[in-house]
């Protein structure tokens, strides 16, 4: 079985999946959004949540995060995945990193336009990272900021970070 190169995780709107982009790009390797497969198989989140329930979209999440991790390439998971505890079990084993944005970022943005959890805005954001930020910081080997640098610089820092653990 393959194993990813990479797996991004992090608070919401931190740009795992731009960055996650750049990051296989750069590797030369496939790049796997397990949020956009949910969606693409059972249609938008907003809706998923609103028709069937959080936790309904956490068995889909879970199912795509499974099929997801044995693949060869970079792997972006939702801010939520990491609630699950097979899948932390099987982050322990991967080579994890941790995308962070601060709250003065997430506040110039509608985040809470394509992200149920967050329709109460930067407050919603502040209190739902403070709650995963301790599993996020177990589960990663390294973190980047995403704050204030470009998302190219971002992966390129991550790309030398993962030349250097090889």
């Amino acid at each position: 079985m393959a194993e990813p190169a990479l797996v991004l995780i992090g608070a919401p709107g931190a740009g795992k999946s731009r960055i996650g982009k750049r990051v296989a790009k750069l590797l030369d390797l496939p790049f796997v959004d397990t949020d956009k497969r949910v969606v693409a198989k059972n249609g938008v989140i907003n809706d998923i949540f609103a028709h069937h329930g959080e936790a309904h979209f956490r068995v889909l999440e879970r199912e795509e995060v499974a099929q997801a991790l044995p693949e060869h390439g970079v792997v972006s998971l939702g801010g939520g995945a990491v609630l699950d505890v097979e899948t932390q079990h099987e982050l322990s084993r991967l080579t994890v990193v941790q995308l962070t944005v601060s709250a003065e970022i997430i506040a110039t943005r509608d985040i809470g336009a394509t992200r149920p959890l967050l329709t109460g805005g930067v407050d919603a954001w502040k209190a739902l990272v403070a709650a995963r930020a301790p599993i996020y910081d177990r589960l990663s080997s390294a973190t980047f900021d995403t704050s204030s640098v470009p998302a190219d610089r971002v992966a390129d820092d991550i790309v030398c970070w993962l030349e250097e653990q090889a």
